[in-house]
């Protein structure tokens, strides 16, 4: 099944339906990360403990859970606290922090059954809008190599265009969604202020930054 042209909401549906499991469909991620990203660079971040998880996922749905995010791999934006696995923002000042605590965003996606594939690239500290101003490596756009993502949640919307998640977070303060998810034709949301807490979330700034989402349509 090939399922780099399917929605977030169809996926769902196949898991649902049961006619694919989250471990098979976090091993389709990983592969295509694995086949791709060397060129892409999306991700600072791969978490293979995942498949791990999705096991646990499928059994949950097994016995009947409802979770409206069962099983989904998600990209988290490398910004976003996540408890035990290592939150860089982007720059190596960073590089060996691993924050005690999730991100409310991050746990209220674990909270709806989501699993955390890894963590995305990002002009560091959110200072950028086009994906290069990162101690990680430049994204480049999975349309058209030599061209740029947009930024600063460069490595969201490059993951999210190359379908290796189907749902990645973002933050946008001067249109760090929306610019990434318009430079690679995919949807970057920026809620109103306050909407979304960016409690646990490292702050480019703070009076004017709006978490949001990546997805492949609205």
């Amino acid at each position: 099944m090939e399922l780099s042209s399917f929605s977030l909401k169809q996926i769902l549906d196949l898991l649902k339906k049961k006619e694919i499991s989250s471990f098979e469909l976090c091993q389709y991620c990983l592969d295509r990360i694995n086949k791709f990203d060397k060129k892409i660079n999306s991700f600072i971040t791969v978490r293979y403990e995942v498949l791990k998880e999705a096991k646990i996922k499928d059994e949950e749905r097994k016995r009947g859970s409802k979770s409206a995010l069962l099983g989904i791999p998600f990209g988290i934006k490398d910004n976003f606290l996540t408890k035990g696995i290592k939150t860089t923002s982007a720059s190596k000042v960073l590089s060996d922090y691993i924050p005690q605590y999730d991100a409310t965003v991050v746990s209220k996606l674990k909270n709806a059954g989501a699993l955390i594939i890894g963590k995305t690239n990002l002009d560091a500290w959110g200072h950028g809008s086009s994906g290069e101003h990162t101690d990680y490596g430049v994204t480049t756009n999975p349309y058209a190599k030599g061209y740029v993502t947009g930024g600063s949640s460069s490595g969201s919307a490059a993951a999210v265009a190359a379908s290796f998640c189907w749902a990645a977070t973002g933050s946008d303060t001067g249109g760090s969604n929306r610019q990434p998810g318009s430079y690679c034709n995919v949807v970057g949301l920026k809620p109103s202020y306050g909407r979304v807490s960016r409690y646990g979330v490292i702050a480019m700034a703070s009076s004017t930054d709006c978490m949001g989402l990546l997805t492949k349509t609205v």
